[in-house]
């Protein structure tokens, strides 16, 4: 049960986090490199493989000017 939870929560930041740079259209590799990560993090995170860390979140709510809470929405 805590497993569905956290795989919901994954899938649901990474389609934020997809959104939010399609929005802008921006490509995996260009907000890799505005956010210093690897474009494989960011495929990783869209995709609900990987679950952000809180500082992940905070750089990408900080480049797209956001509050972080809105990731949780």
């Amino acid at each position: 049960m805590f497993y569905m939870g956290i795989r919901k929560l994954r899938n649901s930041i990474g389609r934020k986090v997809k959104s939010l740079r399609v929005e802008r259209g921006l490509s995996q590799e260009k907000l890799a490199e505005y956010v210093n990560m690897s474009r494989e993090h960011i495929s990783c995170i869209e995709r609900g493989k990987n679950l952000a860390s809180t500082e992940t979140l905070y750089y990408l709510a900080k480049f797209f000017n956001i509050n972080i809470k809105d990731f949780f929405d």
